[in-house]
């Protein structure tokens, strides 16, 4: 009988051994399999291709009509082009982001990446989509003398993004130049440090031409110096892993085409062109524009502020801010007519044709006062006003986000004068990385409003000049207009 039992505990024992080991070995088979797979197999895999970028003006961020930014719009092209979703990851700051490739925590980098020799040993990167060169930004002003040379700024106060590829750029510049030094700020980005040359807090700064196109309508007193680099090339970053090779062959197949066939160049002008072009318009070439443009169109702007509840002349303001009166206006960003309504506003408003001035004022108007609706009831008076006209530019999501980093500083969420300091915050990444909707140029509705403010007192002083119509006296007419406040 013993020896029975120990003959089925033998074979029980070989049965098992045999069955782990069988499980070993698919198991190892199994391994060996996915580690063979590519990187682009894994992507059509999991049906998703993960890229790091930054939320930057640059690259991403949330705007009227949802997502958007150069990289955003091309990687959203390239996940297409494979089949899969996209799904964008934000790093904690800038340090983070090759690491985290290396890592295996994302796909590709989609984050404005300046190609640099030190890069090139880390990373891969695909053919470049864009060529900029670092620019040495200053404020000017009467007591303010423009560095021609790096000579010149040695001794000054000059700050830069730490680990950034302008940091690079000075480390070589000392070779020739020792006495060179600046300090490589870890908790703000270019734009913040832009911030910091307008306030007079430090002397100089470095950014790339291609963001301070974007910003420099803000900053109406900062210059470029002078080029600090020769031009470089922007460009995604992969692996350099063979694992990675057919992703990187279709990168560049991807950027292949949209060269050929003009996608590229359009996406440039969508994002840049804009900026390009912006010129800020003189209180002289406004009065003009009220003489010759305004008489078509006054009649329209009457009859929407009468309908909405709104003072023709604000309507009238908010126009001229958005289009200069020019009834078939269209900006690189897709948005268009006199009131510069976007595609999704207008359907929502039922706004067939928005090029038609009528329509598209009537459209404006009446967006205008379902902003105002939308707004909490504690918003009263002229800050209603204001903060429904910041919405009309940015969006409802990130002015409730503004107005809870003002709750968060103590400010009234529910006046202009609070929200409106800490709109600008929403740029800046240790900020708006906390908040729900992102990164928003919070400048630019600051900006949008103290114009319209001020084309709407020039209006109003126009508008009672002409009905009281006074003696000429040859006094200049922009001596006496009000200021906003």
């Amino acid at each position: 009988m013993a020896k029975i039992l120990s003959s089925e505990f033998f074979f029980n024992k070989r049965f098992f051994e045999s069955v782990l080991y069988l499980c070993m070995g698919i198991i190892i088979i199994l391994i060996v399999l996915n580690a063979e797979k590519t990187s682009l197999e894994k992507i059509k895999q999991r049906g998703e291709i993960t890229v790091l970028t930054r939320n930057t003006a640059t690259t991403y961020y949330e705007g009227l009509d949802g997502k958007t930014g150069f990289e955003y719009d091309l990687v959203r092209l390239f996940a297409e082009q494979l089949g899969v979703e996209l799904k964008i990851l934000l790093p904690g700051n800038f340090n983070e982001i090759i690491p985290m490739l290396n890592g295996n925590q994302a796909d590709l980098i989609a984050a404005g990446l300046t190609v640099t020799e030190a890069r090139k040993g880390l990373v891969r990167f695909a053919p470049s989509h864009t060529e900029i060169t670092q620019e040495l930004i200053y404020k000017t002003g009467k007591k303010k003398k423009r560095p021609r040379k790096i000579e010149d700024i040695i001794g000054k106060h000059l700050e830069v993004v730490a680990g950034s590829s302008f940091e690079e750029r000075l480390v070589e510049l000392r070779k020739t130049h020792p006495e060179l030094t600046w300090v490589a700020n870890e908790e703000m980005d270019s734009d913040e440090l832009l911030q910091m040359v307008a306030e007079e807090k430090i002397d100089y700064t470095v950014i790339d031409s291609n963001e301070f196109e974007l910003n420099r309508r803000f900053y109406p007193e900062l210059r470029v110096a002078f080029d600090l680099s020769e031009p470089q090339k922007l460009a995604w970053a992969l692996r350099k892993g063979t694992n990675d090779e057919a992703l990187y062959q279709e990168a560049e197949t991807f950027f292949k085409n949209i060269r050929d066939d003009g996608t590229l160049t359009r996406l440039l002008e969508r994002h840049y062109g804009y900026a390009r072009k912006f010129k800020p318009v003189e209180t002289t070439v406004f009065l003009r524009h009220v003489q010759n443009r305004l008489p078509l169109y006054k009649s329209m702007f009457i009859e929407a502020g009468k309908r909405y509840d709104f003072d023709w002349r604000l309507l009238a303001a908010m126009a001229y801010q958005e289009s200069q009166w020019i009834t078939n206006a269209v900006s690189p960003t897709g948005v268009r007519g006199i009131m510069m309504l976007t595609q999704r506003t207008a359907g929502q408003l039922n706004v067939r044709n928005r090029l038609d001035a009528q329509e598209s004022i009537m459209g404006g108007a009446r967006y205008m006062r379902l902003l105002m609706e939308k707004l909490p009831e504690s918003i009263t008076g002229q800050d209603r006003i204001w903060m429904a006209m910041a919405s009309y530019n940015v969006g409802l999501g990130h002015l409730e986000d503004a107005r809870k980093i003002t709750k968060q500083q103590k400010g009234n969420p529910d006046k202009w004068l609070d929200v409106k300091e800490r709109l600008p915050l929403l740029s800046k990444e240790r900020w708006h990385r906390k908040t729900k909707y992102g990164y928003a140029r919070g400048r630019e509705p600051v900006v949008y409003v103290r114009n319209i403010r001020s084309y709407f007192d020039i209006l109003v002083w126009s508008d009672e000049r002409e009905q009281k119509q006074p003696e000429k006296t040859g006094r200049d007419p922009t001596s006496i207009i009000p200021k906003s406040l």
